[in-house]
């Protein structure tokens, strides 16, 4: 079997941890063997209801048995997963299965009424229902002889810039994602990790690969709680947490308690963490958050370790990997300047292929991320926006990430987003949307104050609106497209003409 597959390492995995614990989901707790067993038995109950090698299986299934199950099982069985985002109804629902194309799909039954009003036409399955494939009835297969390269997922985009689009991700991404990141995070068979993101995403999904490189112990959540989330990895004796940078600033904004820091965990995995916020959150909590690039494209191409971490940036290029920072001809810029990351490997098959309905990419071909980064003389890359949320303002470039940044360390701000909106003096106008803590009240005026005395002046926020929250993705993402059309409303704050604030004009 080859071990740079699933099946391969799930094998491997449970020949040298069987007994020990793998996985507790959703009230289910797998040994090693037990889950190699609930793999080929999946396999094996899919294939009775008409599954072949090659073909796609959507899942609409929140964090749940059934679902790691049915990824295990797939890849057993040579058939693509894919995990779709719990979120999706209507349209976007539709969207996606128009560009996946399923021959199957699993669906809770708390969804189940989505998918009859998009009328998809293939099988489908709810959860519970008698069509739905058990692992444990049907006899085990033994797994398909898939290759590294074949495609074991379509994971989508998060679509916060654009229409999500499908990736496929072979096997072999998984594999090397698996041994990167648990390199990364120092993993070993003695801990527990705990993750409460979602399944139908990169980072969660690649955390089975990690526990099962080292044979450490997973734990898998429903949903992220951040009231009371450092009481529920107490309870699974968790030694590393996943989070994602908008996780972070959520975390500090709780009231301090005794539970901030009654807990195992020392280390995690936080990329895109505000630089600010890392040793506050370290002080806080106890846990040094371990930064990073990756993408669902791509792998963990620039990575840092627990002992060498360097707040607000992403780490040095990993070893395997090369890292080169364009302009918008592709032309390399010297360090220091801002520009697209581009990134390659020679690690085989590490990369995705390529999106759904596109050729195949040329294996080490450099790939372009969508990020503006800067690389230091010293090769520590710092995350500087993604390029399509740059803001353009008088000739200046504007990063929304740093008007950001200054916006959190605010004492009343718990989130915030910089966007850009239309000017009458063509190019941007910088437009923020700010979340206040509990039990605090935010004055615009005085936000904008405060960003006079952070940013420089053509940075500063020339509208403010005061939110009871910001519309987010389930991974935690702020979806930027929703605030940018909904623009300037009757109750913005608008900078212009008031006296006591810098115009910046």
């Amino acid at each position: 079997m080859n071990r740079m597959t699933i099946p391969g390492l799930v094998d491997a995995a449970a020949a040298h941890h069987g007994e020990r614990t793998f996985l507790t989901v959703d009230g289910t707790r797998r040994t090693y063997a037990q889950t190699r067993t609930a793999a080929a038995t999946m396999a094996g109950a899919l294939a009775a209801r008409g599954c072949r090698p090659g073909d796609h299986v959507a899942a609409l299934l929140p964090n749940r048995v059934e679902l790691i199950d049915l990824v295990l099982g797939c890849a057993w069985l040579g058939a693509v997963v894919v995990p779709l985002n719990t979120a999706l109804h209507g349209r976007l629902l539709r969207h996606a299965l128009d560009e996946s194309k399923p021959q199957f799909l699993y669906v809770d039954e708390e969804f189940a009424e989505r998918v009859e009003a998009v009328e998809y036409a293939g099988d489908v399955w709810v959860t519970g229902s008698p069509q739905a494939p058990v692992p444990g009835v049907e006899e085990a297969l033994t797994p398909h002889p898939s290759r590294p390269q074949d495609t074991a997922a379509v994971l989508f985009t998060s679509g916060t810039t654009g229409p999500a689009r499908g990736v496929r991700c072979p096997h072999a991404q998984f594999v090397w994602w698996g041994r990167n990141v648990a390199d990364s995070l120092r993993l070993t068979a003695d801990d527990t990790l705990y993750t409460c993101l979602p399944l139908f995403h990169t980072n969660a999904l690649n955390t089975l690969a990690q526990a099962m490189t080292v044979g450490a112990s997973m734990v898998v959540d429903r949903k992220f709680s951040a009231s009371r989330h450092w009481q529920r990895g107490a309870g699974t004796g968790a030694t590393c947490v996943y989070l994602l940078g908008a996780m972070v600033p959520m975390l500090l904004a709780q009231p301090p308690g005794p539970g901030d820091r009654a807990h195992r965990a020392w280390r995690g995995l936080g990329p895109g963490t505000p630089g600010p916020l890392w040793e506050v959150f370290r002080e806080r909590f106890g846990v040094t958050l371990v930064d990073g690039f990756g993408s669902t494209e791509t792998n963990m191409v620039i990575g840092s370790v627990p002992r060498d971490c360097r707040p607000g940036y992403m780490g040095t290029v990993r070893d395997g990997f090369e890292a080169r920072v364009v302009d918008a001809d592709l032309a390399e810029v010297p360090d220091g300047t801002p520009g697209e990351l581009v990134v390659r490997t020679d690690r085989e098959h590490a990369f995705a292929t390529g999106y759904l309905g596109d050729a195949a990419l040329e294996p080490g071909s450099w790939r372009r991320t969508g990020d503006r980064v800067v690389r230091e003389p010293d090769g520590w890359f710092r995350f500087v926006d993604r390029v399509k949320d740059c803001i353009r303002r008088r000739g200046e470039n504007i990063s929304s990430y740093e008007v950001e940044t200054a916006l959190r360390a605010h004492p009343d701000v718990a989130q915030a987003a910089a966007f850009p909106v239309p000017s009458a003096l063509a190019e941007d106008e910088v437009m923020v949307a700010v979340v206040p803590r509990a039990g605090r009240v935010l004055d615009a005026a005085e936000v904008a104050r405060h960003c006079a005395g952070e940013l420089p002046v053509f940075a500063v926020p020339r509208y403010v609106d005061v939110v009871a929250a910001l519309p987010l993705t389930e991974t935690g993402k702020v979806r930027k497209s929703v605030l940018r059309e909904r623009g300037v409303t009757g109750g913005t704050w608008d900078r212009c003409g008031q006296e006591a604030v810098p115009d910046g004009r």
